[in-house]
């Protein structure tokens, strides 16, 4: 327990809710999170509903998961990602993928060993490592990379950008010299945007020879709350995971499995306009956005430089506006921050317009 790191979305919870509850305090606009703000299509609820009301699904559901679930997420990547499965052997289902982030490194490398992850990255990966007894190092390239195994994450979060062109191919010659393992965390694949297509670590050749890919159900579907995800790939990091599983978890509610397989086999029009809702807020906050630097290929993020002087704390005390701090995600995160666009359109354009106003401010006492 000593080796876990600060949680750092808890911390940023509790220093968000104790500005909220300042006395007197003007209302506070939070786009610190990463919290879908619209939940399933209404036949995935139906499925857990139906599921739910029968009488034989409040036991313990397979261990490994339903076999049609497998073949459902399996279909899915043949047809959108173009990527063949074989669910039997290639897909573990795994209760959210933040728990296989955790998992992954448990099974992927022994005590001591280094697991290289992304600067800035995702604020679970170091708890990962931690947990595995493992040691950190810093990803930058390839040609200084030392490691057991590597943490990738496209789209990223925080940073919202998308794959760069070659760099999964990259990164299976560096695992296939190195003998090290990758982890692909694709929680925001189906979230692109400027006419990107979702892009598969394992559509790359030899990608299941030496990696996994994780994919959300919280992200493209609205179900973040259910805890359903998936690890793909290389079959012997897959058989380590169901092992381990069937150690530490008594499998997922069988209704849950149900409406997955509803969300997964059903109409995706509902993916498609979270995609486009996202990308239309992208736009605004861009904009809003434009005397500092800021981008987003992806995610319902956006990542920009706060102006010197200005820090995230200053903008939730004094301009009651939360954003997530680039130094929690990395050292080179610092000077950046995180705004969240899974925030309601009235949300969104208040704290924009409460950003400018921290932005001008910033300018004017410069001046």
């Amino acid at each position: 327990m000593k080796r876990l790191p600060e949680q750092y979305f808890m911390a940023l919870l509790a220093r968000v809710a104790a500005a909220a509850a300042a006395e007197g305090a003007e209302p506070l606009v939070d786009l610190g999170r990463g919290n879908p703000e619209v939940g399933p299509p209404p036949h995935v609820i139906d499925a857990l509903q139906r599921g739910a009301a029968r009488p034989d699904v409040h036991g313990y559901a397979p261990f490994a998961g339903l076999p049609a679930l497998k073949e459902a997420i399996a279909s899915r990547y043949r047809d959108v990602y173009d990527v063949e499965l074989d669910p039997a052997s290639e897909v573990a289902v795994v209760p959210g993928s933040k728990t296989a982030l955790i998992e992954f490194a448990l099974v992927a490398v022994e005590r001591g060993e280094t697991i290289l992850l992304p600067d800035p990255g995702y604020a679970d990966y170091p708890s990962a490592v931690a947990l595995a007894g493992a040691r950190r190092a810093s990803f930058t390239d390839f040609e200084s990379a030392q490691g057991a195994a590597l943490y990738l994450n496209f789209p990223s979060n925080p940073t919202a950008a998308c794959v760069p062109d070659g760099l999964f191919q990259e990164a299976v010659r560096w695992a296939e010299h190195t003998g090290a393992l990758v982890l692909h965390d694709f929680a925001y694949g189906d979230l692109v945007f400027d006419g990107r297509e979702p892009q598969s670590f394992l559509a790359v050749d030899g990608a299941r020879e030496v990696g996994v890919e994780l994919f959300s159900m919280s992200k493209s579907y609205g179900m973040a709350g259910w805890r359903l995800g998936f690890v793909l790939g290389n079959a012997e990091i897959v058989a380590r995971v169901e092992e381990l599983q069937d150690h530490v978890f008594a499998g997922i509610f069988r209704p849950v499995q149900e409406a997955g397989i509803a969300a997964l086999t059903g109409p995706q029009d509902s993916v498609e306009g979270r995609r486009a809702t996202y990308e239309r807020r992208r736009d605004r906050a861009v904009a809003a956005l434009e005397h500092v630097a800021a981008q987003s290929e992806g995610t319902f993020f956006v990542w920009f430089r706060l102006p010197d002087g200005l820090t995230a704390e200053q903008l939730l005390l004094e301009h009651r506006v939360a954003v997530a701090p680039g130094e929690g995600f990395g050292e080179r995160g610092r000077g950046w921050a995180r705004l969240s666009l899974a925030v309601t359109d009235d949300a969104l354009d208040d704290g924009l317009q409460r950003l400018r106003t921290a932005f001008e401010k910033g300018s004017d006492r410069k001046a």
